[in-house]
């Protein structure tokens, strides 16, 4: 039989298509496939949501603003745990909504999958990342890993939900799942910087970054647009045994608004968990409030009513109260923000660092 060019390239392509789908067959069969749902994630602080990676348990709905319940459902913060001495993890997850990106934010820290790893010193590094081009994926996040056994962990989207997550490496491979610990967490309730906005990888906002420094388990409830010192929020945050709580909700917040809600928050914590320590955090500085009068009133207007609120309360003999100052949160050089407000992965290595000395001084004292 006589082939034309056409028919011999749809036939190529057949027998290509039919090889591809035997050695993913051959690939799965020789592939051991665990469940995370199986063992756990860290920063999941109920266990009665509605889906499994939901952040707000079920009883929030109705509760809390519909935007913030919407919100709850992404997995920000989220991470699973395991140990492995494969050269090889693959990864079969699907996210929530078919919106992978914004535009300016990508899908690698929307909907994506960061790994890292425990180095020999203790520290976690990072490894990969997982740029997903489907609701459904279905894919080897690294290869070529050096051998031996050592510990790994991967980070779930953050400003999407997680419909379920598998982790898979080969059968001859040990592999071992790290339940997740159950020291206190540090919690931090916020916008949609807390959130992860805009950070290029999960692991990337500060949260995640001070967990990995400070060596704690955290739990992000940043709610996009919605991070308002709300009562019906601050009822779920009582319920979670915190190392430390940290209220960073000033960028979606008027003046009126901090006056108005920061002392009820703090005493409802406070009420609910008399020694934990609590953080006040300021709005970040916009990065062009130096030339652009408006957000630097802005800035100064919300900074002005939340000073006023912590002196208040230290003067009432409220304990363990720290605060942290805004201008500190990002670089005089205004160039760690994508888009004037929201920060890059070096305005989020920044905050870590702002942060931290306040943190340390909390947990310790």
């Amino acid at each position: 039989m006589t082939l034309n060019r056409r028919s011999f390239l749809a036939v190529s392509a057949a027998g290509l298509t039919l090889a591809a789908a035997r050695r993913s067959y051959a690939d799965e069969a020789s592939m051991q496939w665990a469940d995370v749902r199986d063992w756990g994630v860290e920063g999941r602080a109920f266990n009665d949501t509605e889906a499994w990676f939901d952040r707000l348990p079920g009883r929030a709905k109705g509760v809390v603003r519909d935007a913030v319940w919407n919100l709850s459902r992404h997995s920000a913060g989220m991470q699973v745990r395991f140990r492995t001495d494969a050269t090889e993890i693959h990864v079969d997850y699907s996210v929530t909504s078919e919106n992978l990106a914004m535009p300016h934010m990508p899908a690698t820290g929307v909907s994506g999958l960061d790994l890292y790893a425990k180095d020999e010193d203790g520290s976690w590094k990072w490894v990969a990342v997982l740029p997903p081009k489907s609701k459904m994926t279905k894919a080897k996040l690294v290869s070529g890993l050096r051998p031996g056994l050592r510990d790994y962990a991967i980070y779930l989207p953050l400003y999407n939900g997680t419909e379920f997550l598998k982790v898979g490496v080969a059968k001859e491979a040990k592999f071992e799942t790290t339940a997740p610990r159950t020291d206190k967490p540090l919690v931090f309730y916020g916008t949609s910087i807390t959130h992860g906005a805009c950070a290029t990888r999960p692991g990337m906002p500060h949260p995640s970054i001070l967990g990995r420094r400070l060596n704690f388990p955290t739990v992000n409830l940043g709610f996009s647009g919605n991070g308002k010192m709300e009562k019906e929020v601050g009822q779920f945050l009582c319920e979670i045994d915190a190392a430390v709580y940290v209220i960073d909700c000033l960028p979606n917040m008027s003046a009126e608004e901090v006056t108005e809600r920061t002392a009820p928050i703090v005493k409802q914590l406070r009420a609910a968990h008399a020694d934990v320590p609590i953080v006040l955090v300021e709005d970040r500085s916009y990065s062009g409030s130096w030339l652009i009068d408006g957000q630097r009133q802005r800035n100064e207007s919300s900074r002005a009513a939340l000073k006023k609120e912590y002196q208040t309360l230290l003067d009432a003999g409220t304990a363990k109260l720290y605060y942290i100052d805004g201008e500190s949160l990002l670089g005089a050089d205004r160039d760690d923000t994508t888009d004037g407000s929201h920060p890059s992965d070096l305005g989020f290595f920044r905050h870590a660092d702002a942060f931290e000395p306040v943190l340390k001084k909390a947990l310790n004292g």
